[in-house]
């Protein structure tokens, strides 16, 4: 009788994608998913570091999982992802924890199960410079089966002073395109009807072998030649790799979506420069330029932090006339939290009161939600084609899905069905939902 294995996620969409291989990795090793903690024989959290209260959460599941361990003695409680990496010892210090897992020894995974006993607890953190996990189909975890999530590279080379990443998932490495485009014809031949290419920065993917070099705008190409009716997203773009090449490439297919989520981080030249982020504020705004020259309609997303090291009041100025200017459709915004290790933890003074960033960052989500309404508003009139992902959480005699730009429409369910395209005219709109028929 198969064993029952229970895995919560958190943070990004690369950490579901991995939890979907780790299932993968699991099912060799005889066991199947669980979508039950009270049945599972062993219970696991996938783990963020980039933010401190993500942290702060698994300490607290943590000890949800140890009080049913008291319930159900046997039970095998496991750390996987970036936070095992980064807390490695600390985790097994607390005595709470079984098996401390990093994100490039998800392999390892048998046979450290097998090694487990009474005051005897596991650890692979090891770093790769090779592993891709390119050979493993995984396990999809998705309710839907409509968006399915592919990992096209792992890692990060660019060591931005504010960020964990390189740290805890290492150095970049670009994944074989072959199996990357077999993934996305399998999942299409499943049913799916969208892919997301995954990566800490995509568009500096870049995969060779003796006969071929593929960059990511060529493999945007062939993952968009897989089927018509296949659409296509990725994230994340670094506004410093970001290609013309790319930008034509997204406006020459239709099944190619029309949105990139393009992380500025902050509006001010000064700070970009500390954050270490290799480009400046004219450089990113010339390069959305060149996107909405090419594709005017293309929605853009980005990500916002308030307060970094030694952020002036004109630095914070400056990145409100940028997303002024810029006018976001949406943003990930927070205020700066210290990460240990980082270069910014090593070398920089967290020097910004807490009370300052706050009221900094409610200014960010102040202005951003004006410019969402806007940018909502703006679409009012047109009509959009929607992938039809299911009934509307709020109303289940509403269908709900995503427009190519990213934003989410609302429509009478009539007789459309999930997974299907349907054209729609925006009638109304919120600062996050677009009202149609």
């Amino acid at each position: 009788m198969k064993k029952k294995a229970y895995i919560e996620t958190y943070g990004c969409q690369m950490n579901v994608n991995d939890t979907e291989v780790i299932f993968s990795i699991l099912e060799g090793a005889g066991y199947e998913r669980t979508e039950e903690m009270d049945q599972a024989d062993l219970v696991m959290a996938n783990t963020c570091s980039i933010r401190d209260n993500a942290e702060q959460r698994i300490w607290g599941r943590i000890e949800v999982f140890n009080q049913l361990r008291s319930r159900r003695p046997g039970l095998v409680v496991g750390i996987v992802g970036c936070m095992a990496e980064r807390l490695k010892d600390k985790l097994l210090d607390t005595r709470k924890v079984d098996l401390v897992v990093g994100p490039d020894a998800y392999r390892s995974l048998p046979r450290l199960l097998e090694a487990i006993a009474p005051g005897s607890p596991q650890i692979d953190v090891l770093l790769s410079r090779d592993e891709t996990y390119a050979d493993i189909t995984p396990v999809r975890t998705d309710k839907n089966g409509i968006s399915a999530f592919i990992s096209i590279m792992r890692g990060c080379n660019n060591v931005c002073s504010y960020c964990v990443v390189p740290y805890t998932r290492g150095a970049e490495r670009s994944r074989d395109a072959h199996s990357i485009v077999r993934e996305a014809c399998d999942v299409y031949q499943k049913g799916y009807k969208e892919v997301t290419l995954l990566g800490q920065n995509v568009d500096s993917y870049l995969w060779k072998s003796e006969t071929e070099t593929v960059n990511f705008a060529n493999l945007l190409e062939r993952v968009a030649a897989i089927a018509p009716d296949l659409r296509v997203r990725f994230a994340t773009s670094h506004p410093k790799d970001i290609s013309d090449e790319v930008i034509y490439t997204m406006a020459a297919h239709p099944n190619i979506c029309k949105h990139i989520h393009l992380p500025v981080q902050s509006g001010s030249s000064r700070m970009l420069d500390i954050m270490r982020r290799k480009y400046d504020r004219e450089w990113y705004l010339e390069r959305v330029a060149k996107i909405r020259e090419v594709m005017p309609d293309c929605g853009l997303t980005t990500d916002v932090i308030a307060g970094f090291c030694s952020e002036t009041p004109q630095d914070h100025q400056d990145t409100l006339t940028l997303m002024e200017a810029v006018g976001f459709d949406w943003a990930f915004m927070f205020a700066y939290s210290d990460r240990p290790g980082t270069l910014a933890n090593r070398t920089m003074k967290d020097d910004v009161p807490a009370e300052e960033k706050n009221r900094r960052l409610n200014e960010i989500i102040e202005l951003q939600n004006r410019k969402s309404l806007e940018r909502y508003r703006a679409q009012i009139g047109r009509t959009l084609e929607v992938l039809v992902e299911g009934p509307s959480k709020r109303d289940p005699a509403m269908l709900c899905g995503r427009a190519s730009n990213n934003m989410m429409c609302v429509f009478p369910a009539a007789s459309r069905s999930k997974g299907s395209y349907t054209q729609v005219v925006v009638k109304d709109c919120t600062s996050a939902t677009l009202i149609c028929e």
